[in-house]
Order: C-alpha cells, then structure tokens, then sequence
C-alpha cells in the first residue's frame, strides 16, 4: 500500500474554498480547481512522506505496481485518472474524442509540426477521455443535447427575434448539427448573445438556470447560446453522470469526484477564450439527443461501457474487503476511512498495487477506482 496525496491544479474556475475545507487548509485566495491522484505526467501524485511520486514507482517496476495485464493493454502508466474538482464557475463547454479519432488527430497534427503545448493543438495525446462524475455537493452542469421538442420549447418561451436564426437550424435535417454549427458559425452573435442573457438575467431554477450561470461568468460569449442546445442537470450528491465520447457536456458548480481514462485532450466550443476548431468538432460530437444523461449504479458500483476504469462509491461503517486484479486508489472524501495499516483523511488516497487485497473500515465516504 502506497499513501499518495493529490497534486492542486489553481485553474481560475475553481473554487476558493471547497477543497481547501476538505483538506483542513485556510484558503489564501486563490482557485484550487481539481486534486488529481494519478501517474498523468503533467502531475504524478507524490509518495507521501517521500521525495518519490506514484509514476516513479510505476515506471521503476510496472508489473508489480499495476499488474501484467495492465502493463500489456494499456502500456507501463495507470489507465485512470481521479480527480476531486470544486467549480466555482462554469468550466468551457467542451467534448472528447474516441480512442480512433485521438489516434488520428494526435498523428494528423504532429505530421503539421503543431507543438504540443501550442494554442491551436487539439489532441494532446493518443489517448479517448472518458469520464465519470459522482457529484458530493449539489452540482450542476450540463450533458448532452436537449431534444429537439425541448429546445424549440424553450425557444418559444423565451421569444426573441434574435435566436430565430437557431429555430431555422432545427426546422431542417439533422437539426441539432444544423443549430450547434449555426451558433458556431454566426457571424455576428452579439445580439443573440446580448438579448438571451438579458431574459435570464432573473432566472434562478428550471432548465434555463446554466443559461443564466454562463451569462453571469462569460458575458458575450457564444456559449451562451449553446446552454439552449444542451441538458442542464442538478446532481445531488451520489449522483453521477458519464460522458462518453462525442458528448458536448460542462460542469457549471459544485463539487465532485472524477475518474477517466488517463488523456488531457479537450476540445473546447463556448464559455472560454481558448481555442476553438469549428471543423473537428463537427467532426467528433455526437449529434443525437441523450434523454437521460444521469448514470445509475449497482449497490455502489458504477460499470461504464469502457475497460480504462471503474469506480464505487463505500460508505465506511464496517471493515470492507476491496478485492481487484488490477491496480486501485482509494480516496476518502469525507469522515475518516483506514486501508489496512494507513489512515486517510479527507483529500488523500492510498494506491493499491496489482493483486493485493485491502480492508477499509473507519466511519466516512471512499471511492474505489481501478481498472473496468
């Protein structure tokens, strides 16, 4: 058993306060917007107690760290990453590719010379990032599109001459591209933009509600319009959802835990001054409606469609044997949970190495994540 702590990542959506509580720290005015607990390069979670990081240990011994099987489908790293993220604002409307398309367009812009780090890259890595997130505040957010009954539903309420222009787009074929592609397209949305954040301006509840929250934090820009196209979701803690491939989704507020598959490639398409391709967007989303984008679990267990990861959710009472072939991190979020000899406090985890069986007990909250 390895006691690791989380790495803070101080983007400016985060929260100035959330994970600062978690951990029992003072907040000194900055944004601390995720922990990540992982081997991803850009942040390997630190051996606690140690000068040594968990990727160190994974690449000096990777069969022992995450088992041959691992090390033989997914390569010398963990597949997963996890996350505590705490969104004081909305983050960028955003989707990910599949593991063919990341394939393609990681190759596609190194033949370019487009660096890695440069403004204008998509693909980061090789990698499809699939994740899943189980909300342990109230946090709302939005996944997936709307249907088409409920956009123009929405359209009609609200009225405005200036989003004529997305009832058109969905009175043709293929109506959700044809209204994702308008807003992103429209050469002069300024008006549009102006005139929806206005009407909302009073909103506080209802499906209008991440309209309003993108208009508060991101006045002018085209995002605004896309909240229409989209499902607003307000999760109560326990409840999750999965954003699969192609799936435009953002998280608006509230905090969270999050597993994916361990990638960093984002493609961004409102609320954001980052770089936005029109083409490899419509290249990759996902275009049908998605009526119900909460995902349901099994007795604490959440199964998800890819193998990169899984995650349950424990609430500690009694010892808990945690059994898995592969690798786990095992992360308390609230109350106090003991793995075997290592007592963790809120904000830290544990990583399990490939074939070893742990004992949580203790009296809080625990997610298990490994290998799906």
């Amino acid at each position: 058993m390895i006691a690791i702590d989380g790495v803070p990542r101080h983007y400016e959506w985060g929260s100035h306060t959330a994970i600062q509580s978690l951990l029992g720290v003072p907040p000194d005015g900055n944004p601390i917007a995720e922990l990540w607990f992982g081997d991803h390069p850009l942040a390997p979670s630190p051996v606690a107690g140690t000068a040594s990081t968990l990727r160190d240990r994974i690449i000096a011994d990777p069969e022992a760290m995450l088992g041959h099987d691992v090390v033989h489908r997914f390569g010398a790293r963990l597949p997963f990453l996890v996350k505590i993220l705490a969104a004081g604002k909305p983050l960028s409307i955003q989707v990910h590719p599949n593991l063919d398309q990341a394939k393609s367009g990681f190759e596609a812009e190194e033949k370019a010379g487009i660096g890695l780090t440069a403004s204008n890259r998509n693909y980061r890595d090789r990698n499809h990032k699939p994740e899943l997130l189980c909300a342990l505040t109230p946090f709302d957010a939005m996944c997936g599109f709307r249907r088409r009954s409920e956009i123009l539903a929405l359209l009609s309420q609200l009225d405005l001459p200036e989003l004529a222009f997305l009832h058109a787009a969905l009175s043709e074929p293929d109506p959700l591209r044809r209204a994702f592609t308008a807003v992103l397209t429209e050469p002069d949305p300024g008006p549009a933009v102006a005139a929806l954040s206005r009407r909302v301006a009073e909103v506080t509840s209802g499906p209008l509600l991440a309209t309003r929250l993108a208009a508060d934090q991101h006045s002018g820009d085209i995002g605004v319009l896309l909240t229409l196209l989209l499902n607003y979701l307000h999760l109560k803690p326990g409840e999750s959802i999965y954003l699969d491939a192609g799936i435009v989704h953002a998280y608006l507020q509230g905090t969270a835990v999050e597993v994916m598959a361990n990638s960093d490639n984002v493609l961004r398409c409102g609320l954001t001054p980052k770089h936005v391709d029109v083409e490899e967007l419509l290249r990759i989303t996902d275009f049908t409606e998605l009526p119900d984008p909460r995902w349901h679990e099994n007795a604490g267990r959440f199964e998800v469609p890819v193998s990169d990861f899984g995650l349950t959710r424990l609430s500690v009472r009694a010892p808990t044997t945690v059994r898995d072939v592969g690798p786990q991190i095992i992360l308390c979020t609230s109350g106090h949970v003991r793995v075997d000899e290592l007592d963790v406090s809120p904000g830290h985890a544990v990583f399990v190495p490939a074939g070893m069986a742990s004992t949580v007990d203790g009296d809080g909250l625990a997610f298990v994540a490994g290998v799906g």
